[in-house]
């Protein structure tokens, strides 16, 4: 579901021609929701295949971005290739500003107004307010808005 004024793609952008954009919803229930205003860069993954990724209103996002809800397999090794992944919703909230080569993971909930840095990996969720990055991400500090 998308929202209005929702921009796919930048130009002049890195990979505006040579990358692409992919998202797919992968089960029935599951589901990906754009708020209104929201900018995503160049060359970006969004697949849900559990309880869904929801990007909050007037989010920009940079180029090779990474969002996943799922495991996608199992990870005991007799189950991989048939088993039940772990999944759990992405959310975003809203006026996020998440930088370039960045991979948000399952279950995590990114607070309002957060900014996540360059070629950070988000496995736990960041709270509203605050500059996150890193491997994986961690809360640098709060952001002053005087």
């Amino acid at each position: 579901m998308f929202g209005k004024n929702v921009n796919l793609g930048v130009r002049p952008s890195p990979h505006l021609y040579s990358g692409y954009g992919y998202i797919e919803a992968r089960k029935k229930h599951s589901k990906i929701i754009l708020g209104d205003n929201i900018w995503i860069n160049n060359n970006f993954m969004l697949v849900s295949e559990g309880e869904g990724i929801e990007i909050g209103k007037n989010t920009l996002i940079g180029p090779n971005f990474e969002v996943t809800d799922s495991d996608f397999h199992d990870l005991h090794p007799e189950k991989r290739m048939g088993g039940n992944p772990k999944t759990a919703k992405v959310t975003i909230e809203e006026n996020v500003f998440i930088g370039s080569n960045v991979k948000i993971l399952k279950g995590v909930t990114i607070g309002k107004n957060s900014v996540i840095a360059n070629s950070s990996v988000v496995t736990k969720s960041i709270p509203a307010n605050v500059i996150a990055g890193g491997y994986p991400a961690k809360v640098i500090k709060e952001i002053d808005f005087n």
